[in-house]
């Protein structure tokens, strides 16, 4: 599951001082738990639009939890290539997993929030540009984990016999996650690299139409189709009764309105009403298992109301995990 970071808006109101104390004992609730892994955004700036709501770093996290948990796996869905020289990402990635004694997931993507980009003066190159430096990034990061060393004479990024020392504790590296549906490009890198996707958000079509774009790359490049497995996030929102369920969309749109305003809040609060992951217990368990029988094999859940209100999450964890276990 995803731990509120600021990103959308999920900390509003709570202190910034109190802010990491919410995090945290989210990370400790999952980590004595079921869940397998958490997972944070790898973002500078608030969605939908920027504001001056605290959005909190990703890699610091990672490191935090490594630090204050024990068992649970930790991910970014997903690190932005061009916000980090890739060989400088894979020596912090190989330090967070030697803190946390293994259990690091690197989810990377090409990057797309353009007044993010900007604001931080990345520039915003076109689509194949950060294509191209994801690419080149993910070379050098199975490199470096695999011998402890990069050198790559790339059009975008040149390393020579960059040592990376110590070795993630992870046999053969820290495992990749590539983020990101695009079919021409991203799934083909994905088909060429990847332990893992993610891609559909959930949605039951295109993540079947994904799937097979996907095996036709793995295909063409000599790569084992099985050998990837495919994961999709979802916004969760669960509850008794549907007429619960729609309380609680109620309240998580009317949280946001003071930081979005009522048009804008509500437009955003759509994502999490036209979720897969919105409805009942045995709704979300019953789409689920639909995620599951067309070869979704890992699925990461965000539930938007996990810093204010975890009987959601515990629902989930007394009803939809057993039923699909």
């Amino acid at each position: 599951m995803f731990v509120p970071q600021g990103w959308r808006h999920d900390l509003v109101g709570i202190d910034p001082a109190d802010q990491w104390t919410a995090m945290s004992g989210l990370a400790a609730h999952a980590d004595s738990g079921q869940w397998e892994s958490i997972w944070v955004y790898d973002h500078f700036h608030t969605v939908p639009v920027p504001s001056e709501e605290a959005t909190h770093e990703a890699w610091s996290l990672m490191s935090a939890f490594g630090a204050t948990t024990k068992r649970i796996r930790l991910g970014q869905m997903c690190t932005c290539m061009s916000y980090r020289n890739p060989v400088y990402l894979a020596k912090v990635a190989a330090t967070v997993d030697a803190i946390s004694g293994g259990r690091v997931e690197m989810g990377i993507g090409a990057g797309w929030y353009e007044q993010e980009w900007r604001a931080y003066g990345y520039g915003f190159p076109r689509a194949g540009e950060r294509l191209a430096r994801l690419d080149e990034g993910v070379q050098i990061m199975r490199q470096a984990w695999k011998t402890g060393s990069a050198t790559l004479d790339g059009v975008h990024y040149q390393v020579d016999n960059a040592i990376v020392r110590p070795l993630p504790l992870q046999e053969g590296g820290i495992p990749i996650w590539i983020a990101g549906g695009g079919e021409k490009v991203t799934l083909r890198i994905a088909a060429k690299y990847a332990d893992y996707t993610n891609f559909a958000g959930g949605n039951p079509t295109v993540f079947a139409e994904k799937s097979e774009l996907l095996r036709t790359h793995c295909a063409e490049v000599g790569t084992d189709f099985e050998g990837i497995v495919r994961s999709t996030n979802l916004f969760t929102v669960v509850a008794d009764t549907e007429a619960e369920v729609k309380d609680r969309l109620d309240a998580i749109e009317a949280r946001l309105v003071p930081a979005l305003g009522a048009e804008r809040a509500a437009a955003f609060a759509r994502d999490y009403r036209n979720s897969p992951g919105a409805g009942t217990a045995e709704q979300v368990a019953e789409r689920l298992a639909g995620l599951r029988d067309l070869g979704v094999g890992y699925a990461i859940h965000n539930f938007p109301e996990a810093a204010y209100d975890r009987s959601g999450i515990e629902l989930f964890e007394r009803e939809v995990i057993p039923a699909l276990a």
